[in-house]
């Protein structure tokens, strides 16, 4: 199953005869930031410059729908984010490629939720818009409305009680950073610490220095010694379910299906009776 996609191969499929819909998806999660200094703006950042023809989509807004119980960026209603996928020119028979500003997660994200409503043929930019060596436009393009209805799948999702679960009989992969999974520091979130059983799996060491993944075999070898070998089912959250989809793309990658908890830490921990594990040790 190809994932991900080169700026090489993308160049050459925006010329062929059935070339991908883009969709930039630039976004930033700030945990600390100077005072004063305003929000990331993705759609400004779009606007300065995209390559040709992508579509702007907003993570938090139709990519997700607003924080509450369900953590920071619950499931989006369905019905929008069919809307917002065909505003954008998506078609079930058509490519899709994602690309964001070169961390991944966002782009993941919009990656993880079209499989998951049954999009046959989603790629996302390897490396993202840093790695596209070709031009890029300022215009804002109007494309056809497309036809793409989202039909949530009956595997891959994961709740609360499933992660926990999961933790228990399978292998539950934390992608934070491990001193978030020590409970050493929150940022964020109300509690500091894991879900109990879940492993340590960072999911910045996924990548190379340049943002593009590292090659499927060291991949495939990474998640064996952490017990994800695809005899076992894999599940992966993160703060609020963005990096972790970076997680289920990686071991996609490798060739290894997982599920994605998209409430994640930030719904686990707003939950006093949830037990919560600190230390380096998954119990």
């Amino acid at each position: 199953m190809n994932v991900i996609i080169s700026a090489t191969d993308l160049a050459s499929a925006l010329t062929g005869e059935n070339p991908p819909v883009l969709l930039d998806v630039r976004w930033q999660l700030t945990l600390a930031k100077t005072p004063g200094e305003p929000p990331f703006d993705g759609r400004a950042a779009y606007e300065a410059g995209h390559i040709p023809g992508a579509v702007y989509v907003d993570l938090d807004r139709e990519l997700a729908s607003a924080p509450g119980a369900h953590g920071r960026h619950p499931l989006p209603d369905l019905a929008e984010f069919g809307t917002a996928m065909r505003r954008a020119g998506v078609s079930s028979g058509t490519p899709v490629v994602v690309y964001d500003g070169g961390q991944g997660w966002a782009a993941a994200r919009a990656w993880w939720l079209l499989r998951w409503t049954g999009h046959p043929d989603v790629r996302v930019l390897d490396g993202g818009l840093p790695v596209w060596q070709g031009p890029l436009e300022r215009a804002v393009p109007t494309p056809a409305e497309g036809d793409f209805e989202p039909v949530p799948g009956a595997a891959g999702l994961l709740d609360a009680d499933g992660a926990a679960a999961l933790a228990r009989s399978g292998v539950l992969l934390d992608a934070r950073a491990g001193e978030r999974y020590r409970g050493e520091v929150e940022p964020i979130d109300p509690v500091g610490g894991h879900i109990p059983g879940a492993l340590s799996a960072p999911t910045n060491e996924n990548v190379a220095t340049d943002g593009r993944f590292l090659p499927g075999e060291e991949l495939t070898a990474r998640f064996k010694a952490l017990g994800a070998s695809g005899d076992t089912r894999v599940g992966v959250y993160c703060g609020s379910g963005v990096s972790a989809a970076h997680q289920v793309l990686a071991l996609a990658v490798a060739g290894i299906s997982a599920d994605l908890y998209v409430g994640s830490w930030s719904e686990w921990s707003s939950d006093p009776s949830r037990p919560v594990a600190v230390g380096p040790d998954p119990q």
